[in-house]
C-alpha cells in the first residue's frame, strides 16, 4: 500500500477501439479529480496493444474528448504498444524465478478441456496441465505460451476504497497467459507492468474490472519477491453507469460518445463535467459544482456503491443552467461556430442575454439566433405564413407607420408605441405581435418581440415589416 508521504499518482487507461464513451469519461474525471485534490499526478495511458482494433482515429477522438472536458495530464501519454519489450522482460524474469512456466498445450487441447468442463458443469479455467511438467517433455520447436504460476492456497483480500473489503479464494484464479505464443504480452501483464513503471499508487476504474485486480496482484507479489519495490496499488472500483430504466447503459439510452454530446446534442463541457461528477458521487445536496469546487471537495469517500442512472433530461436541464450563467462572449463563440454561412459576431453576442433564457443546448441557440442573419425576403414557416392574411398585412402597414415615427429605438419606447396603437385599434397586443413576429423572424416563436426589434435595428426591422405589409403582387 502507498505510504502517507507517497505522492498520489492516478492513471486513465482507455483502449482506442472506439470513441470516448460516457463511462470512460467519468472514470477519467474521477482519476483526474482525485489526483488534483491530493496534489498528485494524473497520467494518461493509451492501451493500444490490440493492433487489429486500435485506430488513430479513436486515439484522436479520446484525446480530443479529454481536452474538451478540460482534463489535462502531467506527462505526455504513454502508449502501451511501445513497451512490449519491457513487458516481455518482466515475464521472463518471472519465468526464470519460477513464478511463471511454459505451456505447450495446443489450441485443440484447450478447446477439448473447455468442452469437458462445460459437460461437467465446471468453471471454465485452465487446468494447470503444464504447471509442474518439465518443458523437455514437449517436442523441440513446439510453440508455447507463458503462464503465471498463481498460488492456489488461501485467499486474497482487497480493501477497496469504494467496495470495501473483497475476498477471493486463490484457487478461483487460473494460471492465465502473460506471453502469447508469438511473444507478445497480454493485457493483464502489460497493465501491471505499466502501472508499476508509471508509479501509479491508486487504480480507479469501473467495477467490471474488480476481478482483474485479483488476477493482477499475483504479478505484483511475484515481482516484489524477485526485485522488491512492487507495492500493491490501492484500488477503487466504481459502480457502472446504467440507463434511466436501470438497465446497463447502451446505445438505446442515447448518445454514448463524448463527441456526440458536444456535436449532436449541444452540451457545453462545464455542464457535462458537473453532470459526470454527480453521477455516482455526491457532496450533500450540492448539485451545481464548479471545477475549482470539485477539486476542493472530491474524494472517493463520496462515491456510492450502487450503479448510477444516466438521465439525458437531467443533463439537458443542467446544461441550460450553465448556458444561462455563461459569459455571453464565450457562449456566442460556441454558437457562432455552428452557424452555417456568415453572421455578425457582435450582434450574436448582443443577442445572447435574450436568447439563452430558455435554451437547453447550443443547437437551440443556433436555431433561435437564425432570424438575425436571414436575408430578405424571409422564408416563412407554414404556421408563420398562416398568420399573415390580408387583415394581418393591413395591420402590419399600420405598425410600420407607427414604428417609423419612433425616434428612440429601444425597448420601452417601442413597447409604448405598439401598446398605444393596439389601444387605438381596440385590439389586444397579441393581435399585432403575432403577425409582427412572423414578419420579423419568419417563425411563430422567438424572443420577446421588442427584443427582436432592438436586435434587428430600425432599418432592417422596418424593411422586413414592409416586405410582408405590401399588398400581394407588388
Amino acid at each position: 500500500m502507498a505510504s502517507d508521504n507517497t505522492q498520489i499518482v492516478t492513471r486513465f487507461a482507455p483502449s482506442p477501439t472506439g470513441f470516448l464513451h460516457i463511462g470512460g469519461a467519468r472514470t477519467a474525471l474521477f482519476n483526474w479529480l482525485f489526483a488534483r485534490h491530493h496534489g498528485g499526478k494524473a497520467l494518461l495511458r493509451i492501451e493500444d496493444t490490440d493492433k487489429a482494433r486500435s485506430t488513430q482515429e479513436a486515439i484522436d477522438a479520446i484525446l480530443d474528448g479529454l481536452d474538451w472536458l478540460g482534463l489535462d495530464y502531467d506527462e505526455e501519454p504513454t502508449f502501451q504498444s511501445s513497451r512490449a519489450e519491457r513487458h516481455a522482460e518482466v515475464a521472463h524474469k518471472m519465468l526464470e524465478a519460477g513464478h511463471a512456466y511454459r505451456c505447450f498445450a495446443t489450441t485443440e487441447e484447450l478447446a477439448e478441456m473447455r468442452d469437458a468442463q462445460r459437460v461437467a458443469k465446471q468453471p471454465l479455467r485452465y487446468d494447470g496441465r503444464w504447471r509442474d511438467r518439465d518443458p523437455s517433455e514437449a517436442p523441440d520447436g513446439t510453440p508455447f505460451t507463458v503462464r503465471l504460476k498463481v498460488t492456489k492456497e488461501g485467499s486474497t483480500s482487497i480493501q477497496d476504497l469504494v467496495q470495501g473489503e473483497v475476498t477471493v479464494q486463490n484457487e478461483e484464479i487460473d494460471d492465465y497467459i502473460i506471453l502469447r505464443a508469438d511473444g507478445s504480452p497480454t493485457y493483464m501483464l502489460a497493465a501491471v507492468v505499466d502501472d508499476h513503471d508509471m508509479g501509479c499508487t491508486h487504480i480507479i476504474r469501473g467495477d467490471d474490472h474488480l476481478n482483474n485486480a485479483f488476477r493482477q496482484l499475483p504479478i505484483y507479489h511475484a515481482m516484489d519477491q524477485i526485485e522488491g519495490g512492487w507495492n500493491d496499488p490501492i484500488y477503487a472500483h466504481i459502480p457502472l453507469i446504467h440507463g434511466s430504466d436501470g438497465a446497463k447503459l447502451s446505445k438505446r439510452h442515447g448518445a454514448l460518445g463524448v463527441e456526440a454530446y458536444r456535436d449532436e446534442m449541444g452540451i457545453i463541457p462545464d455542464a457535462l463535467f458537473n453532470y459526470l461528477l454527480r453521477l455516482g458521487w455526491g457532496y450533500g445536496d450540492k448539485e451545481i459544482i464548479s471545477r475549482a469546487e470539485a477539486i476542493e471537495l472530491f474524494d472517493l469517500s463520496g462515491v456510492g456503491k450502487s450503479p448510477s442512472r444516466f438521465d439525458i433530461a437531467k443533463l439537458q436541464n443542467l446544461n441550460g443552467l450553465y448556458i444561462r450563467d455563461m459569459d455571453d462572449a464565450k457562449l456566442a463563440a460556441l454558437v457562432g461556430a455552428r452557424i452555417d454561412g456568415e453572421h455578425d459576431p457582435a450582434l450574436l453576442e448582443q443577442a445572447m442575454p435574450v436568447l439563452k433564457t430558455r435554451a437547453k443546448d447550443i443547437d437551440e441557440l443556433v436555431e433561435g439566433s437564425a432570424f438575425l442573419f436571414e436575408q430578405r425576403p424571409l422564408a416563412l414557416t407554414e404556421k408563420a405564413a398562416g398568420l399573415l392574411g390580408d387583415e394581418a398585412k393591413s395591420r402590419l402597414a399600420q405598425v410600420s407607420a407607427r414604428l417609423a415615427a419612433e425616434k428612440d429605438w429601444t425597448l420601452e419606447p417601442l413597447e409604448a408605441s405598439l401598446k398605444e396603437l393596439a389601444g387605438e385599434l381596440e385590439l389586444g397586443l397579441g393581435k399585432l405581435a403575432q403577425p409582427l413576429r412572423a414578419a420579423l423572424t419568419g417563425r411563430t416563436t422567438s424572443p420577446g418581440i421588442f427584443d427582436v426589434l432592438v436586435l434587428l435595428g430600425r432599418e432592417e426591422s422596418l424593411a422586413r415589416i414592409d416586405a410582408q405589409a405590401a399588398p400581394a403582387g407588388n
